[in-house]
């Protein structure tokens, strides 16, 4: 399951098209559930890409710099070794 909440966000529908218009005030969240696929790969030159997909074919790509992947890594160890989540 995707949600998708986009904040303050307007579009313009004018003979087919979409057009934003308004401030450039924006803010969006993104989640993804009960994923089914995972890929980690390298992205570009300087970037580690993770991209998680569902069963209703909806994806999300996010792409970090090392450190901020190793971080990611971290963190999951750390739940690994202290969280209900892994017993």
């Amino acid at each position: 399951m995707l949600t998708l909440n986009l904040e303050e966000f307007m579009v313009e529908l004018k003979e087919g098209s979409l057009k934003h218009v308004g401030p450039t005030n924006k803010a969006a969240t993104v989640k993804l559930y009960d994923i089914d696929g995972l890929e980690v790969r390298e992205f570009g030159d300087e970037r580690v890409k993770l991209t998680f997909a569902d069963d209703e074919g909806n994806e999300v790509e996010i792409a970090l710099f090392p450190e901020q992947a190793s971080e990611v890594a971290r963190g999951i160890e750390a739940l690994e070794d202290g969280s209900e989540v892994y017993d």
